[in-house]
């Protein structure tokens, strides 16, 4: 009987654990290393060790209404993108709101999880923690490991001969705070991600030239769509889920490929990636093809070689005087506090869980990781359900199947990751699938159906509308009363972090151009008339 329960971590996955465990009765207790809440949001001049960090300038990729928690949208006066700061206070309104602080207990490092002796009948953990030199153990019936994915950085250096005799200043994207240091420098940037992009068009600014690395390409996203729309509010919704596994594959493609390209054309740009059909993580930047056009971004192949001050690229390209190194290449995935890392990299040293959550090989499923996905969905939405989804599975009214099953339903979605992704490895996924395979599983996906009989004006939002998170409050277990509201409004909300002035309506030229028409088409007729 799962009771207490252990939350490693007090960012967004970590909130979010501990009020789902508190909805179903449980009694968490979170372990936080900092002295707040916030996790990767929670900004500071320095990075720290064994947390994430972030640069100044970090706003969000997803809009507002598609990366809030189910049950608390953000204030309407919000902006539909947010800096860190303003996405920091939400996090510290929601964790008030539902009273979760109580529950955080704050510079408190967790040490080590492990397994209790009689583990396979009680399914407990012991998990050893220090605040102030002091070490504390104690027992739980579940752990919840909420730490994320952005704290230990991947800096390659075998990768890249030469390296050691490169004279300028080189190191990880984590370590990047602002620009002004890096003022009239030549700076090479290595990685085409969100990060290096990010980097890359903010150094521009003060740098004398930027050079940006890309070994694969990667298409480049801008966050206002058509009629300048959040993007994801217009292509993260079930219609266009629908149509793409219903498409051949070729029209997919094309279609994918075209709506890529709809603002710029990559290789014109030398962005195309190496596989242009996949549906990697694209980059969300909405400045770095102007700054590429300006010249003062400068695309360039993967370094094949560092000298002392130059450094020679793939293409056989040199760059003289090279003054900094910014490595924009990512993270890599570990749980130091676990005494046994192979629970959660349980093949070849890779993390392997049941529907990207679950250790399939535990004796009890008594363990969770929370926020270790990726998709075009937010992360915040995709924890808090993947927080649902486990502690039913903690209680039991979730059934799993036996061990074999899962570990070939991990194969059969990693085959589908390496068709989609071209990487075995990635975390990538599709955002309304594995949403609607976790809500499925806890009788929490809306029944659109049911709805266009009861509700149609809500059953047409909710498939042909944005797949926003309010969605899966609408019915079932942890059911909110605003739901419905919620998804209604989404548009109103959205606009209004926009319309701030106003101006007078445009009249439209549609009779006008109606009228033209008409005549035209009277006149061709008259004209048929006549000769006829």
């Amino acid at each position: 009987m799962v009771r207490r329960v252990a939350v490693v971590g007090a960012g967004v996955s970590g909130l979010a654990a501990i009020k789902c465990c508190l909805e179903e009765g449980l009694e968490p207790t979170c372990f936080e290393q900092s002295e707040d809440v916030g996790g990767l949001w929670r900004y500071t001049d320095q990075a720290e060790e064994g947390r994430a960090s972030i640069y100044r300038t970090v706003f969000t990729n997803s809009c507002k209404e598609m990366m809030c928690y189910s049950d608390f949208p953000f204030p309407d006066d919000h902006p539909n993108y947010m800096h860190n700061a303003r996405l920091q206070h939400y996090i510290c309104k929601y964790a008030e709101h539902f009273d979760l602080l109580r529950h955080i207990q704050f510079k408190t490092l967790v040490t080590k999880v492990k397994k209790r002796p009689d583990f396979s009948v009680t399914g407990q953990w012991e998990v050893v923690t220090q605040r102030d030199g002091k070490e504390e153990t104690a027992v739980f019936d579940a752990v919840m490991v909420c730490s994320g994915h952005h704290v230990y950085p991947n800096l390659p250096l075998d990768d890249f001969p030469g390296i050691q005799k490169f004279k300028g200043c080189y190191f990880h994207s984590r370590e990047y705070k602002e620009p002004e240091k890096f003022r009239g420098k030549k700076v090479l940037v290595i990685g085409l991600g969100n990060s290096g992009s990010d980097i890359a068009v903010e150094l521009s600014a003060v740098a004398s030239q930027v050079y940006l690395s890309s070994r694969s390409g990667s298409w480049v996203m801008s966050r206002v769509w058509d009629n300048g729309y959040p993007w994801d509010m217009l292509v993260i919704t079930r219609f266009r889920t629908w149509l793409g596994n219903v498409l051949p594959r070729a029209i997919s493609d094309w279609l994918y490929v075209r709506g890529m390209n709809r603002f710029f054309k990559h290789e014109n740009f030398g962005l195309m990636p190496l596989n242009r059909t996949s549906r990697k993580e694209p980059v969300f930047n909405d400045d770095l093809p102007s700054r590429i056009a300006c010249g003062v971004v400068v695309i360039k192949p993967n370094v094949k070689e560092f000298r002392e001050t130059s450094v020679l690229f793939q293409d056989g390209t040199v760059q003289d005087d090279v003054d900094a190194v910014v490595f924009a290449t990512g993270y890599s995935y570990s749980y130091p506090f676990m005494e046994d890392d192979s629970i959660i990299k349980s093949r070849d040293n890779q993390v392997t869980l049941y529907k990207g959550i679950l250790p399939p090989r535990l004796e009890k499923p008594t363990m969770a990781v929370i926020g270790l996905v990726q998709s075009l969905g937010a992360i915040i939405p995709t924890a808090d359900l993947q927080c649902r989804w486990a502690i039913k599975v903690f209680q039991g009214q979730c059934t799993l199947p036996p061990v074999s099953e899962m570990m070939d339903d991990i194969d059969e979605k990693m085959g589908k990751k390496l068709k989609w992704y071209g990487n075995s490895t990635t975390l990538q996924t599709d955002y309304i699938t594995y949403m609607d395979e976790l809500a499925s599983a806890i009788g929490v996906k809306p029944n659109v159906l049911k709805l266009l009989l009861t509700d149609p004006r809500l059953a047409l939002e909710v498939f042909f509308g944005p797949c926003s998170p309010y969605q899966f409050r609408l019915m079932g277990p942890g059911k909110w009363s605003g739901a419905r509201k919620a998804i209604l409004t989404q548009w109103d909300r959205t606009l209004r972090a926009t319309q701030t002035r106003i101006t007078p309506a445009v009249p439209t030229t549609f009779p006008c151009l109606a009228m033209l028409g008409v005549v035209f088409l009277l006149l061709l007729l008259l004209l048929a008339a006549l000769y006829c």
